[in-house]
């Protein structure tokens, strides 16, 4: 009987605890937060409505953001604010753009992924990368070559389509566009032939998944109040992100050595065509600082930026394309018409030599056909900044230091007082005057960020856009496997389409 009560009396005692430390963090969430002072933002709820909502997030953010342009969730620091509002977004990314950064918050969230690159860091680092990279991205050496690299796979893309095609088989559709962005990813990049869409680079294959998974497993930190617990005892998701991250730091590191081996054999070349090699020269004038970890992360936050969300654009692009078959009839139409190639249109290689610069910039439908997609399904659906001192937004509310101030892209596009009463509706020709593609403030379509941090490969994605796209279209018609499935997004960093798009490719007249 007396252990009986000993038992009984430390179960108590660690229920009274438990009880205890759970009502101090409650206590903590609502204390010193201004919730009835009508000068801050109307409060619907706290950082747990993530956990509960965490599968249609996005959703139900938006559902908030009819009623409430900006509203707050309270956080055990301090509040986290979220805005459609387009001048608060004009505020925070440009016009003070000095008091806002990444946060503390993100960096320790976001670090052991991308460490120190161009989207983990502020002030000094950040404008350094900024420099080096956009002096890089301009280089019309890099445009050309990536052009070409773009060009191939999207013929390798075609041929591993046109494999479906003939058998009437379903296949999906993302994971195809992934490799596709994969491999024109790591040759662009780095130079390096990954061969995912042909099936042959198995360790291709595994860096993908490493890659993927550690950026869902990243993205559960913002809504798991104990990850870092976990992480330092290494259980549960913790050990599993841990795991994928060596794969990653592996495969990177390796491929860094290789390609310093490689450029100490070719001194003799000075115009190096990928990004990695141009990085590798340059750091050769500050060997201290531009080190492997520095190289590292600037590869890894370059995946981040060029692989996953161009695939999942493409992927969103060719959903709504198959909801509108219209729409996807009129961007074939506007290949036919834009393109012309009586004698290599039934040769793939032939075809789709004859995708040109010229010709891309003549492509003002498929243009206006990506930008809406974009609109409705941003690759990054949030993203925020965190204010580095106390203030009051154009809409009036007032901020404190530390606040985290989040825009969502994925909410905006859905706003009617955005965008007009059609708002939901998936429509290019809101894109066009007189046919000619006619852009909106980067505020407002905030897909490609805006300010100073605007994105600098937005003009390398659409071009890779493109050309698939109208390689794909020129072949064949796209057809929903299931019309009756509910189609939606994955929770995370980008917006993937959960479970893949099962995907029916039917044959247009010409022979692939």
């Amino acid at each position: 009987m007396d252990l009986f009560s000993t038992i009984f009396t430390f179960i108590l005692s660690a229920i009274l605890i438990l009880f205890l430390l759970f009502s101090l963090f409650i206590l903590k969430i609502y204390s010193n937060k201004s919730i009835t002072n009508r000068e801050y933002a109307p409060v619907k709820g706290t950082v747990f409505d993530r956990i509960f909502y965490y599968k249609n997030l996005y959703d139900y953010q938006t559902e908030l953001a009819r009623k409430h342009p900006t509203f707050r969730l309270l956080a055990p620091a301090q509040s986290k604010i979220f805005t459609t509002d387009v001048r608060n977004i004009e505020h925070i990314l440009k016009t003070n753009f000095q008091k806002y950064s990444i946060g503390q918050y993100s960096q320790d969230i976001c670090r052991d992924l991308f460490g120190e690159g161009i989207f983990a860091v502020n002030g000094d680092k950040w404008r350094k990368q900024r420099k080096l990279a956009s002096f890089e991205f301009s280089a019309r050496v890099l445009r050309d070559f990536s052009c070409s690299v773009f060009r191939t796979n999207a013929g390798k893309l075609v041929r591993a389509v046109s494999l479906f095609s003939v058998t009437r088989e379903v296949f999906d559709m993302q994971e195809i566009l992934l490799k596709f962005t994969l491999d024109s990813l790591f040759k662009v990049g780095f130079g390096v032939e990954l061969n995912c869409l042909e099936g042959t680079n198995r360790e291709g294959g595994v860096f993908m998944k490493a890659f993927d998974e550690s950026n869902a497993l990243v993205h559960w930190r913002y809504v798991d109040p104990l990850w870092k617990l976990k992480r330092f005892f290494n259980i549960g998701f913790e050990a599993s992100l841990k795991k994928n991250i060596k794969v990653l730091d592996d495969f990177v590191y390796n491929l860094i050595m290789k390609k310093r081996n490689l450029l100490a054999v070719q001194q003799d070349c000075n115009e190096k065509e990928d990004i990695l090699s141009r990085f590798l020269m340059e750091s050769k004038k500050d060997p201290e600082e531009m080190n492997d970890k520095y190289l590292r992360d600037i590869i890894l936050n370059f995946m981040i930026a060029g692989k996953d969300t161009t695939a999942s654009t493409l992927s969103w692009f060719f959903y709504m394309l198959c909801k509108n078959p219209l729409i996807q009839e009129k961007i074939a139409q506007e290949v036919r018409q834009v393109i012309d190639v009586h004698m290599d249109q039934d040769n793939i290689d032939g075809f789709i030599e004859n995708i040109t610069e010229a010709a891309l910039d003549q492509m003002h439908y498929l243009h206006a056909a990506l930008t809406e997609t974009l609109r409705l399904y941003p690759a990054v659906p949030v993203d925020g900044r965190c204010a580095e001192t106390d203030d009051i937004l154009p809409d009036g509310y007032k901020l404190k230091k530390g606040d985290g101030m989040i825009y969502m892209a994925y909410a905006m596009g859905r706003m009617s007082y955005i965008w007009g009463e059609d708002a939901e509706d998936f429509m290019p020709e809101r894109w066009l005057k007189n046919g000619i593609f006619q852009p909106e403030s980067p505020f407002k379509f905030i897909a490609f960020h805006a300010g100073p941090r605007i994105c600098l490969g937005k003009d390398f994605a659409f071009r890779q856009m493109k050309i698939a796209s109208i390689a794909l279209l020129h072949f064949f018609r796209f057809k929903l496997a299931d019309d009756t499935r509910n189609v939606t997004y994955r929770t995370m960093f980008i917006l993937h389409i959960d479970g893949g798009l099962p995907l029916l490719a039917i044959p247009r007249t010409h022979n692939i």
